[in-house]
């Protein structure tokens, strides 16, 4: 059901390819990218957190700036990202013991290595997903639900995100399951997860929607962090909402209602940028203008640590 959607070129020789889908749609929501099956289900992972987010201010959870881009966060683990969260934890009265996602060492090279040196191991707080897990655990104190049970998918908290994914997917779950970090994960298509991040892009200022939309953007260093594609992305293209998830996950919304969800087939992450300023293209987006496109437009392919070729992406994206 996937087609080829990048190659790996080593010199002059195609070494690998990688195939996946795309589903990119331009401001009225029509159809201009469609590689693959994009109607068919697949799990978002960490691209839901936006609209996951979204669930829990509509519980009732008060966030906003960067502890509400935290809370969509696959943070890199770097200082701030973890005093943020634990300023999320404090406020609703509770500590790091609170959290319940998998211990997992950080996921920012640099933020690893200064862990690994001070003799730290693997910890909840560390897990890239904390920042959701104690927006989760925020929004069961806001209602007086029960927090030792918040990852249960018959929680109401858990109730009130499947819904919200629902509704902005205009789509029913096909599937539940467990994420990465213990939280449940619902399944929904390409088109989708697309629309939805449409309609986050897209809202009015002011709006629970826009809250979102605002805090991803203006602090972009939350949701992913140094360095990383996510960050770097939204920072090229004000008012753009995006973020990836595990499994070669990766959505995005620009303002005008554009938007573009892939997933490359064999999990891996280092297609996923390529395969995503090649669908911007083909919105329209002039990504050689920018520094920054025009170096995520490529992922290179090293030999004795220096660049020999390139993972590019594949013809039937140029249109």
């Amino acid at each position: 059901m996937h087609a080829v959607v990048a190659e790996v070129w080593r010199g002059d020789f195609l070494e690998s390819v990688h195939h996946g889908t795309v589903h990119a749609a331009g401001p009225d929501g029509q159809s201009v990218l469609s590689v693959g099956e994009p109607d068919h289900p697949m799990y978002p992972r960490s691209a839901a957190k936006p609209l996951q987010a979204l669930g829990m201010l509509r519980a009732g959870l008060d966030l906003d700036g960067e502890l509400l881009a935290l809370a969509c966060a696959s943070h890199s683990g770097e200082a701030f990202h973890l005093d943020g969260v634990r300023r999320i934890l404090k406020d609703a009265g509770l500590g790091t013991g609170a959290l319940q996602c998998t211990a997992a060492l950080p996921i920012g090279e640099a933020a690893l290595r200064a862990h690994l040196a001070e003799g730290s191991g693997p910890t909840p707080l560390t897990m890239n997903c904390s920042g959701k897990h104690a927006a989760m655990l925020a929004t069961c104190v806001a209602n007086g639900w029960d927090t030792a049970t918040y990852r249960d998918p018959h929680h109401p908290l858990q109730r009130a995100l499947r819904e919200t994914i629902e509704d902005l997917a205009d789509e029913k779950v096909a599937a539940t399951g467990v994420d990465g970090c213990g939280a449940p994960l619902f399944a929904i298509g390409y088109r989708g997860l697309a629309q939805a991040f449409a309609k986050l892009a897209t809202s009015r200022s002011g709006s629970l929607e826009g809250r979102v939309a605002l805090a991803m953007n203006t602090h972009a260093a939350y949701v992913g962090g140094t360095g990383r594609d996510v960050t770097r992305l939204m920072g090229a293209l004000p008012g753009s909402v995006a973020k990836e998830g595990a499994e070669g996950v990766y959505a995005m919304a620009l303002p005008d209602g554009s938007s573009i969800s892939l997933k490359i087939a064999d999990g891996s992450h280092r297609a996923r940028p390529v395969v995503m300023i090649a669908a911007l293209r083909r919105l329209g987006v002039d990504t050689d203008a920018d520094e920054i496109l025009t170096e995520l437009a490529t992922v290179p392919v090293l030999g004795h640590g220096e660049p020999v070729g390139a993972v590019r992406p594949a013809r039937i994206l140029h249109g």
